[in-house]
């Protein structure tokens, strides 16, 4: 009886420690890359978090309580889908007008590595709407508007119950123009003198579509890096960078990384950075630890 109950305080004992050092070693090996915002998968070369997917993309996603938005100069834009077969993304720009409401005109701006790495696809086009008859796109400029699938102005005004607004103020068809996004990239709604836009992506298919069943949203394109990010996720890492030189590794566990992948690559410690190719000194002390203790 006593050496049963000598014993029950060091069973305890041993219980907690052992329940401690496998938190320890979880806490060791867990990624610092989140794989998923709200529904959305967070794939390469996306990532959330720093040093997570590619570094050209790095900082233009962000996580959030209302979603997974996509941030540039002109404001944050919250993430419909993401098509990694694709290679394409649809936002959302809260301040256009759509077929059911009118916003007043705004910018939509990119900077010139988004526009380089991620720019709209091109199958999505701006429309320019209520324009003046001394707009630089009905001028100078015209031959930046383009027919879109057939659709003209007059269907465009009075197919949606907001932009019939222009109808009745005007009471003709004002000027509207059917534009790619570098018209405004490099014009600004109050140059191009035009009181409001819209988006439509997936243009190609919406022959004979009547506006009110158009897509509205940006649709943005992109192209993927190959740095060898196939090798590293087929070794059970995820692919990063190194937040100081920008150089692809491949993210293991929480306190080095490998150049190439988890099983062989070279192993680089980046203190409070991300990943590594073989179990560090701590994870190893811990492990051992925890054999011996269940030797007692």
């Amino acid at each position: 009886m006593t050496t049963l109950q000598n014993s029950s305080p060091l069973l305890a004992v041993k219980l907690n420690v052992a329940a401690l050092i496998t938190f320890l070693l979880a806490a060791t090996t867990t990624s610092l890359c989140r794989n998923f915002c709200n529904n959305i998968p967070i794939n390469y070369p996306f990532g959330i978090d720093e040093g997570c997917g590619a570094a050209q993309f790095r900082h233009m996603l962000n996580c959030s309580s209302i979603g997974l938005l996509f941030l540039t100069p002109s404001g944050s834009y919250k993430i419909q889908t993401i098509d990694y077969n694709q290679k394409t993304l649809v936002i959302f720009d809260p301040s256009m007008s759509t077929c059911s409401i009118l916003q007043p005109h705004h910018d939509f701006l990119m900077t010139d590595i988004q526009s380089v790495t991620i720019p709209p696809s091109p199958d999505t086009i701006f429309v320019l709407m209520n324009c003046s008859i001394d707009s630089p796109v009905l001028n100078h400029y015209r031959s930046l508007c383009f027919n879109f699938s057939g659709h003209s102005c007059d269907e465009l005004y009075s197919s949606c119950s907001s932009f019939k607004l222009f109808h009745i103020l005007s009471n003709s068809t004002p000027p509207c123009c059917f534009t790619r996004y570098d018209t405004v990239k490099y014009m600004s709604m109050n140059i191009l003198d035009c009181t409001h836009y819209t988006s439509v992506y997936n243009v190609d298919r919406l022959e004979g579509i009547g506006a009110l069943d158009w897509l509205y949203g940006i649709k943005l394109s992109y192209s993927l890096p190959d740095f060898g990010c196939e090798k590293c996720a087929k070794s059970g890492g995820t692919c990063g960078f190194d937040v100081e030189t920008q150089g692809f590794v491949c993210v293991c566990s929480t306190t080095s990384n490998a150049t190439r992948d988890c099983a062989g690559g070279i192993a680089i410690n980046r203190g409070n950075s991300l990943a590594a190719a073989s179990p560090s000194g701590l994870q190893l002390f811990l492990f051992f630890l925890l054999v011996a203790l269940s030797c007692l």
